[in-house]
């Protein structure tokens, strides 16, 4: 497991992660102890109908409506949004959706019987008509979570999973930079700053929603601002306790891998990753956190950034996904619509 971590609550987490009792204080309660549950391996339980797409359907296809919006500049959000034809993904208001959302034949390697992925490319990224020669990004939402109300509480363990192909290296765009995010939209509490005694002191009023997930980033012989020799590419996990990227393994070898994350009612968020379309194992996770010192307590939905220069000339890297699905562990009290 790799820790980018230096922070005092850092080295709470990773004590007790690692089976080692912190120092305690005679005067601190058991409230004040975070009681860690075990790591879920992604795809555990039942999955969710509702919250997993296999674009097995010929007739899956995405409707533009209008100009992407770019809130996140110039405020923005050009309704109407677009979305697919099955009712479950949707532009982002907020950045926009990819140029390039179309299905497409299972690349070899897939997984068996899957006759149909989803292929996300971009071009013009931020504000529409507008070049900026900077990377900025879009976003694929999925809006199936609304069918069980607003959440998934953390109690019933929800995991999330999702293979993605990467294509031959000569296919990426040739720049040293982010490309592709895989991420979740959870809600959580924060925590006070940790004593030196290495005990939390919770906050039981502030919620926050934040964005954990991964980021592929290529590292391109191509780019003259580098020194690269060779074309890879690294797996970035979002984020620490507090709130820094970490560095995760390096991918050398391309085709189909399998992303997952599973968040447990200790309020962790743990990240797994493995080359090939085979079940996750526990072997696969590559992090555990609490992202921003904050604790998950309601998992909503996932999505999908694509990067792009934003210049007119240099598409993204063309990357497919195929199976995005969420699983829980117990489900007797989930909410209906």
């Amino acid at each position: 497991m790799i820790h980018h971590l230096t922070s005092l609550a850092t080295t709470f987490v990773v004590l007790l992660t690692l089976g080692v009792a912190p120092l305690t204080a005679p005067t601190a309660s058991a409230a004040d102890l975070v009681r860690l549950s075990t790591p879920v391996v992604p795809g555990t339980g039942v999955k969710l109908s509702e919250m997993s797409d296999n674009f097995e359907d010929a007739e899956w296809k995405w409707v533009v409506n209008g100009p992407k919006a770019s809130r996140n500049l110039d405020r923005r959000e050009r309704l109407p949004a677009g979305g697919s034809t099955n009712g479950l993904w949707f532009e982002s208001t907020y950045r926009g959706q990819p140029d390039m959302i179309r299905r497409v034949g299972t690349p070899r390697g897939g997984l068996p019987g899957s006759s149909g992925s989803l292929l996300l490319r971009s071009l013009n990224t931020g504000i529409p008509g507008r070049t900026s020669r900077t990377s900025q990004q879009d976003d694929l939402i999925f809006g199936g979570g609304s069918r069980f109300g607003t959440h998934i509480d953390a109690r019933h363990r929800p995991n999330f999973k999702v293979h993605v192909y990467l294509p031959p290296f000569k296919y990426w765009d040739a720049i040293t930079d982010t490309s592709l995010g895989i991420r979740c939209d959870v809600e959580g509490r924060t925590w006070k700053t940790l004593t030196r005694k290495y005990f939390f002191k919770p906050v039981a009023t502030e919620t926050k929603t934040y964005w954990p997930g991964f980021f592929i980033q290529f590292n391109s012989p191509h780019d003259a601002r580098y020194d690269f020799k060779t074309p890879s590419a690294l797996i970035i996990m979002r984020a620490d306790e507090r709130g820094e990227d970490v560095v995760g393994p390096k991918i050398t070898q391309i085709g189909w891998w399998t992303f997952g994350m599973s968040f447990t009612p200790d309020g962790r968020v743990h990240y797994y990753a493995s080359p090939g379309v085979d079940p996750l194992t526990s072997r696969d996770r590559i992090g555990s956190f609490f992202p921003y010192s904050c604790r998950v307590r309601k998992f909503n939905s996932f999505f999908f950034n694509i990067v792009s220069r934003n210049d007119r000339m240099h598409w993204s890297t063309p990357w497919i996904i195929d199976d995005p699905c969420v699983n829980v562990v117990t489900r007797s009290s989930l909410a209906r619509k």
